[in-house]
């Protein structure tokens, strides 16, 4: 993309609102923020552009950008498709500061969030079905992704600014304070989004692997919905901060008899550990007819006997995030409800330090960082 672009023609909406009509204003492109040049590579500042802003677009600055595990393991290329120069982030919160002039959904000033995807084909049958998350053709994820309209990669939140099409952009609502919702763009919709197709309510009873930043959202919602929420935890210190959370008991899952004793009573498990672990020892946990969810991607495979799941009609599965009508629904549940993540707020420079606490378990629950801390 050339440094140099034309001034666009600009309109004048009825509600005063500046928009543009084609091109882009030369500011509006420049961006930065902190990037990997290479797998495993400590984040560095980084200078690039965005694409220039269409009459669909709105034009985002930045205000906060959690952090999740995924991008970490995306840094570190643990899944083999990493592309570098690498700016992570797909948690984000900030102004709307121009709109296109189709643009609809949003008005400069407005709080808008940006989570796992910026587009999709928008034409098969799952984005039809307003699930673009597993789009035919390969949905464009916020950050190292194919970006279709450039030919490029796609660069994610931990920067100043972000350009995206309305109806991949969501309404934040002034009840949530912008900090602790921006979690809610994967965290948050990547829990919700299994139990409410697992219809977890009240007289089901739900198991909980994993407190950590999906876990800790897990709670939340299980119990908002109604159920009885039960944690697995191996680490008997995070007991109060699971029954501060939502839960109802909290079992260490290194207790054989503690596990003995919850064996065939669950409807649903929702299981959130990224790393390698026993995942019969869950499926025992089921009721016949439940059903197990993972949503951790562990890095190697995870072996699973067959005869428990067939002589009790067990499920396992899996699940990712969530489409975008669904994505508002649970940010408008939360907004409703009094519901967001549990953040500590980072400035970028501490990125590589927050990688590494991330990797000790050492947050409560979610980072987040203040793009304030970026500078002009």
């Amino acid at each position: 993309m050339s440094h140099t672009h034309a001034r666009p023609k600009q309109s004048q909406s009825d509600s005063g609102v500046q928009s543009w009509e084609s091109g882009t204003i030369e500011s509006m492109v420049h961006s930065h923020g902190y990037a990997a040049l290479k797998a495993k590579d400590a984040l560095a500042p980084f200078a690039f552009e965005r694409r220039d802003p269409g009459d669909r677009d709105v034009f985002i600055e930045i205000l906060y950008c959690g952090v999740c595990h995924t991008d970490i393991h995306q840094v570190n290329n643990d899944w083999g498709f990493a592309e570098y120069p690498m700016v992570p982030g797909h948690e984000i919160v900030g102004r709307v500061v121009r709109v296109g002039s189709a643009v609809t959904k949003f008005v400069a000033g407005d709080l808008a969030g940006v989570g796992c995807l910026v587009d999709s084909c928008r034409a098969c049958a799952p984005c039809q079905g307003a699930e673009e998350q597993f789009c035919q053709d390969g949905p464009t994820f916020t950050y190292n992704s194919a970006d279709k309209r450039t030919g490029g990669f796609t660069y994610g939140g931990y920067s100043n600014n972000m350009v995206v099409d309305e109806a991949f952009a969501l309404k934040i609502s002034p009840k949530l304070a912008p900090a602790a919702a921006a979690p809610l763009l994967c965290a948050g919709i990547t829990t919700y989004s299994p139990l409410r197709r697992g219809n977890v309510g009240p007289g089901k009873k739900l198991g909980v692997i994993g407190l950590g930043g999906l876990g800790h959202m897990a709670l939340k919602f299980g119990r908002s919905f109604g159920a009885h929420v039960v944690q697995f935890t191996t680490s008997a210190n995070k007991a109060d901060d699971a029954l501060r959370l939502g839960a109802h008991e909290v079992v260490l899952s290194k207790d054989a008899n503690a596990m003995a004793a919850q064996a065939g009573s669950f409807d649903f498990i929702l299981d959130t550990v990224y790393a390698p672990h026993d995942i019969n020892a869950l499926i025992a946990l089921l009721k016949h007819d439940g059903s197990l969810v993972l949503v951790g991607v562990p890095s190697e495979p995870l072996p699973v006997a067959m005869a428990p799941l067939i002589m009790a009609r067990r499920s396992l599965s899996g699940s990712l995030i969530g489409g975008i009508r669904e994505t508002q629904e649970m940010l408008d549940y939360c907004a409703g409800h009094g519901i967001a993540s549990d953040i500590e707020i980072t400035p970028i420079q501490k990125i590589n330090e927050a990688y590494q606490r991330i990797l000790k378990a050492d947050v409560k629950y979610r980072f987040v960082i203040d793009l304030a801390s970026l500078g002009k």
